[in-house]
């Protein structure tokens, strides 16, 4: 195998690749990221047994050929030679990765590329299209509630389903660990009407983000009752779902709260972090008080002290207060970035139901907690 390739290239796959490997892993060979130079392209894939990465690269291939190399060491070296630089990948004594890149040569040691694990190209049966934009978002608002508990592996990621609303059939995606819950609907792309529910795990969310990171260019998605395959650009992500069932989420989303405020978010973050500051680190607790045209914030620590913030707001139902986890609350501040952020309330300790005036096609349920 011997090829030139522009250093800022292979840089990007490389960063797509060294994502999915892990790096403490009983097996060597899946330490590994597999090369295959033809067709004047180079092919990266990468993968833990449960998520799998292939990214073309174009390049100039002088001779064709396969090896496999680590991936973290090999990402390592690329970023560190000088940018705008061609890099010159060959084969070495002993079966070696030869770089050379201006008057700098580094022999890396391989792997065969046949004991690399195969991975499926097989069809899957549900297929749509999404924009990268519109995913992008959906992620965003949603994965931030995520669990992170082992003992409920059925939450460690985002729930993707087809579903009925007012407004007709749409796409949702949902998360949530028990404490938040968030929800976005999309339009329901061609093809996804029939796609079985799915739990598409925590660290697949976080690798099809940093893909779609750039371009608004659509993304091509295939689903079966067990794989989802993402394709963008000249990636492909092939990986396992969650098997297990996903709650009746939309049965604790409370429609029904009766008293509503407004608030602008950015001053409302800005207060909840001040308050928040002497919060007890355990808990992160800020009471919300809320009147006439007044929202109060507060938080006490014995070891710290006090901290009380004034917001005035839109509300004009009868006082409420309410406890917070504060963390949670900065969350979702963060996601609203339009006229304001609405709050419905139905007394101090049932679940709140927070929404971006703007955007009714996202929601999101906060549990209260006793401050």
């Amino acid at each position: 195998m011997k090829l030139n390739i522009e250093r800022g290239s292979l840089l990007k796959s490389l960063q797509h690749a060294q994502g999915v490997v892990e790096r403490r892993t009983t097996i060597p060979i899946l330490s590994n990221v597999l090369l295959t130079a033809e067709d004047g392209a180079l092919s990266l894939t990468a993968t833990d047994s449960d998520l799998a990465s292939v990214e073309r690269v174009g390049c100039s291939v002088v001779t064709p050929g396969a090896t496999t190399v680590s991936a973290h060491t090999f990402y390592d070296v690329v970023r560190k030679l000088p940018e705008g630089s061609e890099i010159e990948i060959g084969r070495g004594e002993g079966n070696q990765l030869v770089l050379r890149c201006g008057r700098s040569r580094l022999a890396l040691t391989t792997l065969p590329s046949e004991d690399f694990p195969r991975v499926s190209e097989d069809e899957l049966p549900h297929g749509f299209r999404l924009a990268a934009g519109a995913l992008r978002s959906a992620i965003d608002r949603t994965r931030f509630a995520m669990s992170m508990e082992e003992t409920r592996y059925y939450l460690n990621g985002i729930y993707m389903h087809p579903a009925e609303s007012p407004d007709g059939q749409v796409l949702r995606i949902a998360a949530t660990d028990g404490h938040r819950l968030a929800r976005v609907e999309l339009a329901l792309p061609d093809g996804a009407s029939g796609m079985p529910g799915v739990i598409v795990p925590r660290k697949t969310v976080g690798e099809i983000r940093r893909l779609i990171e750039d371009g608004n260019d659509e993304v091509s998605m295939e689903v079966s009752d067990t794989r989802l395959r993402v394709s963008f650009g000249e990636t492909v992500l092939t990986s396992k779902l969650i098997d297990g069932t996903y709650p009746d989420y939309d049965r604790v989303i409370p429609f029904a709260n009766d008293k509503t405020l407004r608030v602008d978010p950015g001053n409302f973050a800005k207060a909840v972090d001040l308050v928040s500051t002497i919060a007890a680190e355990k808990t992160r607790a800020v009471k919300l008080k809320i009147a006439q045209g007044l929202l109060v914030l507060s938080a006490s620590n014995p070891d710290q002290g006090d901290a009380e913030e004034q917001l005035e707001v839109d509300y004009s139902d009868s006082p409420i207060e309410i406890g917070f986890n504060s963390r949670y609350l900065l969350d979702i501040a963060a996601l609203i970035d339009s006229d304001g952020a609405q709050f419905q309330f139905s007394n101090g300790a049932s679940s709140a139901l927070v929404q971006d005036v703007a955007d009714p096609a996202a929601v999101y349920v906060l549990m209260p907690m006793r401050v």
